[in-house]
């Protein structure tokens, strides 16, 4: 049986990695997982359970307790909090104020961790988005990517999503959010935010969205042209 094929794409909240992945899982017809997507609903579980998020041990519990799963079923796949879908919800912003913190706690890392690596493990061919990809949770990757764009980029792009969501947002707001969330996700212990060693970096804020995409494909299909060189299984994605 063949090695399985994973693409870690990771970065700071607001450079386009959920849906650059998504586009790319298409083009290769790769499986997506949105594991950014996965702290959210746990987020979305402490609101609605009424749980400090602080709270560490109650966390933990109350994930044990419910059932969050991906349904890859849809393209792109989307998370279910105990049956119902919550893909929309865990954007909204009560659940982003709380999720880096959410994300920090070890005992919702380890659990995040490894239901990321299970899914690996029914997906042969996965492209995988968040904060710790490449660097914890896949080290070993195919092929691993750093995404960025500089703050207000950032905001203006969250900006724009939220307002088209119907939300009334000050940009000034996120982007203070923004670069506080930058600075809470790369000076925590557990799976900080940081480009992971020897993955290819792209600086989104300068090029459109399709640039972005098209940039991914070719450096996936190049990667995987090398390796199927060297292996001598030939093919592709």
């Amino acid at each position: 049986m063949s090695s399985p094929i994973i693409v870690t794409i990771d970065g700071p909240a607001g450079t386009g990695k959920s849906s650059a992945a998504a586009q790319l899982a298409d083009r290769l017809g790769f499986d997506m997982l949105d594991t950014g997507a996965m702290y959210r609903a746990v987020a979305l579980l402490a609101l609605e359970h009424q749980i400090d998020p602080h709270d560490e041990p109650a966390l933990g519990i109350a994930i044990d307790r419910s059932n969050l799963l991906i349904d890859f079923s849809s393209r792109p796949p989307v998370i279910r909090l105990n049956l119902r879908d919550v893909h929309e919800r865990i954007r909204d912003a009560d659940v982003t104020a709380i999720v880096s913190l959410i994300a920090s706690h070890h005992a919702v890392r380890v659990r995040m961790v490894d239901a990321q690596r299970q899914v690996a493990l029914q997906h042969d061919r996965l492209v995988t988005e968040g904060r710790d990809q490449g660097s914890v949770v896949f080290p070993n990757a195919t092929v691993r990517v750093w995404l960025d764009a500089r703050p207000e980029v950032r905001a203006n792009r969250r900006t724009v999503e939220l307002r088209g969501r119907g939300q009334q947002v000050d940009e000034r707001r996120v982007l203070a959010e923004i670069i506080a969330r930058d600075a809470s996700d790369r000076g925590r212990l557990e799976g900080p935010l940081l480009q992971p060693t020897g993955s290819h970096a792209i600086d989104t804020s300068d090029i459109s969205f399709d640039e972005v995409v098209i940039a991914l494909e070719r450096l996936v299909r190049a990667r995987l042209g090398a390796v199927s060189s060297r292996c001598g299984c030939g093919g592709g994605a």
